[in-house]
C-alpha cells in the first residue's frame, strides 16, 4: 500500500522520447528510474567537462580544419542542450521543493549548498 504522506514529484528525464518529446517521471525521487536519472545527468555533465577541455585545447592551437569546427559546433550543440536539460530539471525540483525561482527578485529565497547540485 502506497504511502499517503508521500510527496509525488514531476521530473523531466535526462533523455527523450525516440521521437524527440521530453520524458517524464512521476514519483518521490527515490526509485530505481530516478537513481538512473541521476548517474545518467552526473556523466552527461562529465561529458561536457570533458568536450570543453578538448575544444579549449583545440581552439587554443589554431590548427583546425573546417570539419574538425564543424564536428567540435556539432558535439557542443549536443551536450550544451544535455546541460540545458539538467539545469531545467533540476531547476524544476528545486521549485518544486520551494527553493528560488527565477521570479524571485530579491534573491532571498531558500538556499541550498553546493554539494545539493553534485
Amino acid at each position: 500500500m502506497p504511502n499517503a504522506t508521500a510527496r509525488v514529484f514531476v521530473r523531466l528525464m535526462p533523455w527523450t522520447s525516440p521521437d524527440g518529446n521530453p520524458c517524464f517521471l512521476a514519483g518521490d525521487g527515490t526509485g530505481y528510474v530516478s537513481r538512473v536519472a541521476d548517474r545518467v545527468e552526473e556523466e552527461q555533465l562529465s561529458s561536457a567537462d570533458d568536450l570543453l577541455d578538448e575544444s579549449r585545447r583545440m581552439l587554443a592551437g589554431r590548427a583546425w580544419t573546417p570539419g574538425e569546427l564543424h564536428l567540435l559546433a556539432v558535439e557542443l550543440t549536443a551536450s550544451l542542450a544535455d546541460v540545458r536539460r539538467v539545469a531545467e530539471s533540476r531547476g524544476e525540483r528545486l521549485t518544486a521543493l520551494g527553493g528560488d525561482t527565477p521570479d524571485d527578485a530579491d534573491g532571498d529565497g531558500p538556499r541550498l549548498p553546493a554539494e545539493a547540485f553534485g
